[in-house]
């Protein structure tokens, strides 16, 4: 359903994205991860049709979405970073404008507009201005204009950002159904429990490269270890641990060393800290899984609460 290949884009010398290719068929959710600043943003906005890229294809339903883009984004749903809702109308008139845009008409217009606010718990909220809802109710009704057309590709980009666990729950509920329904999901998120919970394949891109994808079992079972992390409330110390074949890396406050044997390397490192040992404020044990794969792979740790990519000139 998405072909992409070749994708470049630099703002002055800054490169987004290098030579991406991704794939996305009818009735898959691909997670889009890497950290902030990697291209998430970029990618979605050029196959958007929101942004240009410097070079490369980008295929919609077959359709070159470059050279045709009012043919491709009939297709198309987008929920982009950023809240975009008509205040002064209400939830209602705001689907129906967008539902009328995508083409839809008397009853098949009125049943996707109920069948949208039920699925994202608007029902009740249809006839007040978008300007008097919450900052969740706000961030439901954006997703709703998206998918109202239960469009053939769907791009969400940090769609539960901010959002409260109702929202999320109620989104990644409609998302599976969509997919389950034939449409194809490309999913940017900050949350890795998101992708496990749609049982996602991983397209994992840093500096504008695509470094890994799989399902989320063939990634941890290729790049995943455990990570014994210790947090201080200053810089954290320097140890060098020759035994249990651990490797040891500081950043910042934070100590992490990945190991395959994780109970007795905390002991360890407990037992090697010294007079750091009262600066120490916490030690987490994260088995392998999603998240130790984004930091073998990327060198970042994984802040679900960190600001979206607004610095995504990526």
């Amino acid at each position: 359903m998405l072909e992409v290949r070749g994708l470049r884009k630099s703002y002055h010398h800054t490169v987004a994205l290098a030579e991406l290719d991704l794939d996305v068929a009818a009735g898959e959710i691909v997670g889009l991860l890497g950290p902030n600043g990697a291209g998430k943003t970029t990618l979605v906005s050029i196959v958007a049709g929101l942004r240009h890229p410097d070079a490369g294809s980008v295929r919609i339903g077959g359709v070159d979405a470059l050279a045709h883009p009012r043919a491709a984004r009939r297709v198309l749903g987008v929920a982009p970073q950023e809240t975009g809702v008509y205040p002064t109308l209400s939830c209602r008139d705001n689907l129906r404008f967008f539902a009328e845009l995508a083409g839809l008409r008397r009853r098949a217009l009125q049943a996707a507009i109920d069948a949208v606010a039920d699925a994202l718990g608007l029902t009740e909220l249809l006839d007040r201005p978008a300007q008097s809802l919450s900052g969740g109710e706000r961030r439901r009704l954006h997703t709703a204009i998206a998918l109202v057309h239960r469009p053939r590709l769907v791009l969400l980009d940090e769609p539960t950002t901010g959002a409260d666990v109702r929202t999320r729950t109620q989104l990644l509920d409609l998302v599976a159904d969509l997919a389950a329904g034939g449409s194809a999901v490309l999913y940017s998120t900050h949350y890795l429990t998101e992708i496990e919970q749609l049982d996602a394949s991983v397209v994992l891109i840093d500096h504008g490269r695509d470094i890994a994808r799989g399902s989320v079992g063939e990634l941890v079972a290729a790049h995943a270890t455990s990570i014994v992390e210790l947090t201080f409330n200053g810089a954290a110390p320097g140890l060098v641990v020759d035994s249990l074949h651990a490797t040891v890396e500081t950043d910042g406050t934070v100590l992490r060393a990945r190991t395959h044997d994780p109970g007795p390397l905390a002991a360890l490192l407990l037992n090697e800290l010294g007079p750091a040992t009262g600066d120490l404020r916490s030690l987490r044990i994260v088995q392998p899984s999603l998240e130790t794969v984004f930091l073998a792979l990327t060198g970042h740790g994984y802040h679900p609460d960190a600001d979206p990519e607004t610095a995504d000139v990526a």
